[in-house]
């Protein structure tokens, strides 16, 4: 299977797109690379690296899409940037998906213009995932639509329990709709009738509070994109700032060397759930193609497990699945 890999995409490119990229060639027998962005970069990188050279091959795409690019403009201005080329490759079936730790914006608007919606998708979504003391749940909307009609969280709620059963394993999915109160009637309109419109979808939990996500109430967390994204990185901050607390604290208190660092490295470990390099990358649901995104600081690990995820998305037939499940 052949994935296409942005290889100028993140805070850290050429060097963990390529390694990333290539590790996942070397391991893993059934996954062949096109690595896209400039020839020259590429090609320097890869002289550093011991590969098979049958599996990985290189599409030129001379421009490059920053991560501070306005994403309508940049797909449109730069049309032989890695994300334009690379979406354009999968779109004419040169490649069996598309992989970035680049610009979410840039290439959710390429994925939405180029490769268009899956049929009866009202709009493609973003989920994130969300450590919790059950495991990870499924965060989404993260960030794609901030604003939603009832009939897309539905949508949303189907897609992501697709993913979440096929991808990540999670045998019968249960949803949850983020709100400021678990009764019924709590919320805006707009989430009462959410609510009563997912009253008898499979696995619907009710409301869920704030103070329930990091418990791990259900597998899945329906919300807006604009409260989703706040959550998401809220998250996102909590290790830097428990870690920069309790170092603080240590040293006020007076704790010896040798605590601090039992104590640190207790809480690295307790932490790791929050580390985003395991999972990889997510793809943008509902999308007409498997185009996935990773986390602009994806260490090599992180790229190649977004590879390995953009494989068994294709394997898996997750598109296939949420059309029929949309539909039926």
């Amino acid at each position: 299977m052949l994935i296409a890999v942005d290889a100028v995409g993140g805070d850290h490119y050429p060097e963990r797109p390529v390694q990333g990229a290539v590790n996942a060639a070397n391991e893993f027998d059934n996954i062949e690379i096109l690595l896209v962005g400039p020839e020259d970069l590429i090609k320097k990188e890869l002289d550093q690296l011991e590969y098979s050279s049958n599996k990985i091959n290189i599409l030129h795409a001379p421009e490059i899409i920053g991560m501070q690019d306005s994403a309508a403009s940049a797909v449109k201005q730069k049309r032989n940037s890695s994300i334009t080329r690379g979406i354009s490759a999968h779109k004419q079936g040169e490649c069996a998906a598309f992989v970035s730790a680049g610009n979410t914006g840039a290439l959710l608007a390429a994925s939405m213009f180029l490769l268009g919606k899956l049929d009866g998708v009202i709009r493609p979504t973003i989920a994130a995932t969300y450590p919790t003391l059950k495991g990870i749940s499924l965060l989404v909307d993260a960030g794609a639509n901030l604003e939603l009609k009832p009939e897309m969280y539905l949508q949303f709620a189907k897609m992501c329990k697709i993913f979440s059963s096929e991808i990540m394993n999670v045998e019968n999915p249960t949803v949850g709709l983020l709100n400021v109160g678990e009764e019924p009637e709590k919320g805006t309109d707009l989430h009462k009738e959410v609510h009563k419109l997912l009253s008898d979808f499979p696995g619907f939990q009710g409301n869920i509070e704030g103070k329930d996500i990091l418990y791990g109430k259900t597998d899945i967390y329906l919300s807006d994109g604009f409260t989703g994204n706040v959550l998401l990185k809220f998250g996102e901050s909590i290790p830097d700032i428990l870690f920069q607390m309790l170092s603080k604290t240590m040293q006020e208190k007076g704790a010896d060397q040798e605590t601090r660092q039992t104590v640190l490295g207790m809480i690295n470990d307790t932490m790791h759930a929050f580390n985003y390099e395991h999972v990889g990358g997510i793809p943008f649901l509902g999308v007409n193609g498997m185009s996935l995104v990773g986390h602009g600081g994806s260490s090599v690990e992180a790229i190649k497990n977004m590879i390995l995820n953009a494989a068994k998305c294709v394997e898996n037939q997750v598109n296939h699945k949420i059309v029929n499940s949309l539909n039926n």
